[in-house]
């Protein structure tokens, strides 16, 4: 491979990991507003959690800093997410949306 397809197949890296990364943003921020991770399954993000840190592993191994710098931020918001299921998983209902409460009228 030369030096121009090497820095292709890295960009090609970052902008595949910027996506993925960036894709558990919201549930985070979610999490946060609400007070609620009720919904989240422990075993997807146990699993999820063990396959980034093997992917992780991997881009160490291989020295690949797209691997290293997306898996390590994925990591870091997956944990996260754990974190705030421990925090307000059992949670029936978060804070109200919109910042009010409503009421019936009779």
């Amino acid at each position: 491979m030369n030096a121009v397809s090497a820095m292709d197949a890295d960009v090609l890296g970052y902008l595949a990991g910027a996506l993925t990364t960036v894709a558990f943003v919201p549930q985070v921020v979610r999490i946060v507003r609400t007070r609620s991770a009720r919904d989240i399954s422990w075993g997807m993000f146990a699993i999820l959690s063990i396959g980034v840190a093997l992917w992780l592993w991997y881009g160490i191994r291989l020295a690949s800093l797209p691997l290293i710098v997306a898996n390590g931020v994925t990591l870091a918001l997956v944990l996260a997410i754990c974190i705030l299921k421990l925090r307000y998983g059992s949670r029936v209902t978060g804070r109200p949306q919109g910042g009010t409460i409503r009421t019936k009228e009779h």
